[in-house]
This record gives C-alpha cells, sequence and structure tokens, in this order.
C-alpha cells in the first residue's frame, strides 16, 4: 500500500461504523448540510456531461441515497448503483429512491464488482471513515473502465479544529474530534494509487448558533467520534459546559466550525482520453 497505509483518525471497527451510521439514517439529510455542499461541487460538474452511453454508475458510500438519486435523474435508466457499508442506510435509501436503482451493502475496500465494469464512480465524503483510503483508490482503479471518472471528496487535518481547541481546554488528554489525514500525506496518496489526478483543497465555514448545535448536528449525521480508545462512559454536563465556554464566538453571534474539504477528480487512462477531469 502507499503513504496513506492505514488512517489512525479511524481505528473504531466496520461494524461500529455501520451501525452508528444505520442509526442515524433518520436525521442524516436533514444535517447534511456540509455533504450537500461538498456533493453538489462534484455534481455541478457532471451536470450537462451526462454521457448516454453510461452503463454503470456508483455512487460509493450512498448513505441515504441523497446523491444517488441525483445521479439516478441525471444518468441513464437504470444505469446507477448505490453502495453504503451500513445496512440501515441501504435501507432507507431503497424506500426513497426509485425502483431501478440498484443497491448494495458492501466494504469500499473490497469493491463486489468486476474489474472494468464502471463508467463513473461518485464517492461523497466516505473515505475519510476508511481504515485503509488507499486500498479504496485502488478497487475503484480496479472496477473503473479505461475512461472512467472517478470523483472523491474527503476531509483533511484541521477540520473542526475549534471544537478540538475548546475540547482540548476543557478535557485535557482526552480526544473527542476524529484524526484525519494531512493533505500532504492524502496527495501522495492519491498520486501513488492515481497518477495525474487533479486534487482541490478549499477551507469551509459553516455557521452555528452554539457548540451543542455543532455536537448536535454531527451526532444526527452519526458522525461523532469514533476512535476505539475513546471514552466508553458519557462526557460529564460539567465538561460540555466548560468545553462551550472555551469554544470561540463569531463576531456576529454564535459559532464558526471550520472543515478542510478536498476533492479528487481522475480519469482511468486510455489511448485516447486525458488524465484529468476538465
Amino acid at each position: 500500500m502507499s503513504s496513506l497505509a492505514v488512517n489512525a483518525s479511524c481505528p473504531a471497527s466496520k461494524r461500529d461504523i455501520a451501525r452508528e451510521f444505520g442509526k442515524a439514517r433518520a436525521t442524516y439529510e436533514s444535517a447534511s448540510r456540509l455533504q450537500r455542499l461538498m456533493g453538489n461541487e462534484m455534481f455541478e460538474r457532471l451536470e450537462g456531461q451526462a454521457d448516454p452511453d453510461c452503463a454503470r454508475v456508483l455512487d460509493l458510500g450512498c448513505g441515504t441515497g441523497w446523491f444517488t438519486r441525483m445521479l439516478a435523474n441525471l444518468m441513464p435508466p437504470g444505469s446507477v448503483t448505490g453502495m453504503d457499508l451500513s445496512p440501515g442506510m441501504v435501507e432507507h435509501a431503497i424506500a426513497r429512491s426509485a425502483p431501478n436503482t440498484a443497491w448494495i451493502v458492501a466494504d469500499a475496500e473490497a469493491i463486489p464488482l468486476p474489474d472494468q465494469s464502471c463508467d463513473l464512480i461518485f464517492s461523497n465524503l466516505m473515505i475519510q471513515w476508511c481504515a485503509t483510503p488507499a486500498k479504496v483508490l485502488q478497487e475503484c482503479r480496479r472496477v473503473l473502465r479505461p475512461g472512467g471518472k472517478l470523483m472523491i471528496s474527503t476531509l483533511l487535518e484541521g477540520t473542526l479544529r475549534e471544537l478540538d481547541q475548546a475540547w482540548q481546554k476543557a478535557d485535557p488528554g482526552q480526544s473527542h474530534i476524529n484524526r484525519f489525514e494531512t493533505e500532504a500525506a492524502f496527495k501522495r496518496a492519491v498520486l501513488d494509487e492515481l497518477p495525474g489526478a487533479h486534487v482541490e483543497t478549499r477551507t469551509l465555514l459553516l455557521p452555528y448558533a452554539s457548540p451543542l448545535t455543532l455536537a448536535a448536528e454531527l451526532k444526527q449525521l452519526g458522525a461523532g467520534y469514533k476512535h476505539a480508545g475513546r471514552r466508553q462512559t458519557a462526557t460529564a454536563p460539567s465538561r460540555f459546559r466548560a468545553m462551550c465556554q472555551h469554544y470561540p464566538t463569531a463576531p456576529e453571534g454564535g459559532v464558526i466550525a471550520s472543515y478542510e474539504a478536498a476533492w479528487v477528480y481522475w480519469s482511468c487512462p486510455d489511448s485516447d482520453s486525458k488524465t484529468l477531469i476538465d
């Protein structure tokens, strides 16, 4: 494997991750501001470029199927498959989607599709939850046809830095924030696995009424702290109050949370295609 051998940010078991996201399936879409913002960045590149000959589109880490449904409306009928690790998420997605969409419950590190069977892989804010992200990139490369396109979004180190700093003051020595790869390490891993890939990064700032509102949104997303060594008992109310006191207030009121966003765009090379998505 490449330089992104093991994602230390996510040593929790895959079963735990699938269960926690499944528990959040009913609240996920109402809380998914960041997910829609980052997914829309990729989806807008596809609009107006739908290929009438596109045979299979894979929404990798489809969650509740929000973007799976958008892809199904854009692409040829019956061409879209949604795949997620969480059975609960897939069950929720099936109930809200057109019957001609296919669904798979599976691990992104072992995609159960044949070699060179996909024309497009769309993956929004999934890979940061994987223990071996480079394996996911290898699998995407394997199942893409020559000329096929890969679009991935993820989060990098520095995400939720304000919340992390507030917790470090309120509860020293105890982690409360999932760890993310550095930008340099992520770019090295991507280019190792996907030569010629284009990586874009940007800091996104989202406003919240209070730190408790931010914490509630993370819970509604199923995106709480997932380290295997996390404290197993509930965090004391006094620690939450201390965290809120240490969280910086925005000049206009409320608080701001920073997200270090990254997008990867790659085309599987063949004799007639470029290695970058225009």
